[in-house]
């Protein structure tokens, strides 16, 4: 009789000790978010309108109607006037004759800025991580931007630590993604990622206008990010990553092209965007969010989605519901600050009001477009502002170069309220006023008196407005 109570019992303590392994697998595959520190530059790198001007005047291979087009492209690119630019650029005249140490200076300049106030308040040490990431798409030197951090912070030998390049402006949320499934094999591991753009080499001085524009978008400045599967550190968090999508188009050539680092006929080197990159993004992001959207929206609203989407209710009622409310399943949107036209079409796209787009319009008016780096300044503006309180979700939307749309939530694990890059300036945004000064300085461009002359008198006649 006992054993027989045995035979019964045996395959109910399997599921139970199976469903204990996964339930603790499970654990140790959580990521938590411990802390992040965005980089402001020093203000001797600020861009502002004077300067800009300054650095686009040295470029004699610029005519009146390349002018006319950078004066139009940077008015309705949404950035201020105190962005930040690479110091061989901003400080010594130096972009048509970069060197590599440039580059190395600004991405030390960058990183152990960051590591250092996050180390500093952290009660985990350089020699605790196990991790290291850094993703920087136009840079890859030899020892890797890795192996300097690694050196700087005297890290273990058997940190794990990757170099990822070429993967644009989406590459922060790949960073994270690799983090996540390295968690999945190292328990109770911490992870270091960094994410930046280098700059200092890759001004372009061409005249091609598909390459100019980089130069009136993309801006210095990155964050370095400290994330954890140790479940006892969970009190110490502040985000919690709840789902992640990615979705790459490369496959189609005109996506594939529509981001993409080259030379023009000349031989400079520079970031060619071209006309197809909207219409390119939204559909990266439309197959990116049928993905994603069923998991983090609630089974209520799926399912008035699924009736008044139906052409029966269509057929027998005259009253609109609309499309999908992502309200109802995310609070916060953080949007990639990569331009105006990017933040409204998203925004427009997703039904989204003022309040929830403001985040990354003033994201990308007070520090340009960071590239990678961008996303974290926007998460640092809502956190400035006392937006994220615990249980809040976050929706993290960033495109980039490839073409890749890579989407990711996070739950708020306590009430966020730090000040972080935003300190000096919170108060004073958003801005009831946000033209941009290039129109009232630089409005003269447009004289149609300017045709009859050459481009080095129209530089002299004008060099004292600058």
């Amino acid at each position: 009789m006992e054993f027989s109570i045995l035979i019964y019992l045996f395959p109910l303590f399997y599921i139970i000790s199976q469903l204990c392994k996964l339930i603790l697998q499970w654990r140790d595959q959580c990521c938590y978010m411990l802390d992040y520190e965005c980089y402001k530059p020093p203000e001797d790198r600020r861009l502002a309108t004077r300067k800009c001007a300054e650095i686009v005047l040295r470029n004699k291979n610029l005519g009146l109607e390349e002018y006319r087009f950078l004066l139009r492209t940077i008015v309705n690119s949404g950035i201020g006037e105190e962005t930040y630019g690479p110091r061989n650029i901003v400080l010594e005249n130096l972009e048509e004759s970069p060197k590599l140490s440039h580059s190395l200076s600004d991405m030390d300049d960058l990183c152990f800025d960051t590591l250092d106030s996050i180390f500093a308040r952290s009660p985990i040490s350089p020699s605790q991580i196990d991790i290291l990431v850094v993703n920087v798409s136009l840079l890859s030197p030899m020892p890797s931007l890795t192996a300097r951090i690694v050196n700087r912070y005297k890290m273990r030998p058997d940190v794990k630590t990757f170099n990822l390049c070429g993967m644009g402006c989406s590459a922060s949320i790949v960073a994270i993604d690799l983090v996540q499934h390295l968690f999945k094999t190292y328990k109770n591991a911490t992870a270091i990622v960094v994410s930046t753009e280098s700059m200092a080499a890759n001004w372009y001085c061409g005249q091609e206008r598909s390459m100019m524009l980089s130069n009136c978008l993309f801006r210095s400045g990155g964050c370095s990010m400290l994330f954890t599967n140790n479940t006892g550190l969970k009190s110490k968090a502040i985000l919690k990553l709840k789902c992640m999508i990615r979705t790459h188009t490369g496959s189609d050539d005109e996506a594939y092209g529509c981001c993409m680092q080259d030379e023009d006929g000349l031989g400079y080197r520079g970031f060619r965007l071209t006309k197809a990159l909207t219409k390119v993004g939204v559909h990266a992001l439309t197959a990116n969010l049928q993905i994603l959207v069923p998991k983090v929206l609630p089974i209520q609203e799926l399912l008035r989605y699924v009736i008044v989407s139906s052409p029966y209710w269509k057929k027998a009622n005259s009253i609109q519901l609309g499309g999908l409310n992502l309200k109802t399943g995310i609070q916060h949107f953080c949007i990639h600050p990569g331009g105006r036209a990017v933040i409204e079409g998203v925004g427009k796209s997703l039904g989204l009001k003022e309040y929830d787009i403001e985040p990354a319009r003033m994201a990308l008016h007070r520090f340009g477009n960071t590239s990678a780096g961008g996303l974290w300044y926007v998460l640092g503006y809502m956190e400035a502002k006392k937006r994220l309180k615990k249980g809040d979700k976050i929706l993290m939307i960033s495109l980039g170069a490839g073409f890749k749309c890579n989407n990711c939530v996070w739950e708020v694990v306590r009430d966020l309220e730090n000040r972080n890059v935003w300190k000096d300036c919170i108060d004073n945004y958003p801005p009831k006023n946000i033209t941009n000064p290039f129109t009232e300085r630089y409005g003269w461009i447009n004289n149609p008196s300017l045709e009859s002359m050459t481009t080095d008198v129209i530089r002299e006649k004008f060099k004292h407005l600058i």
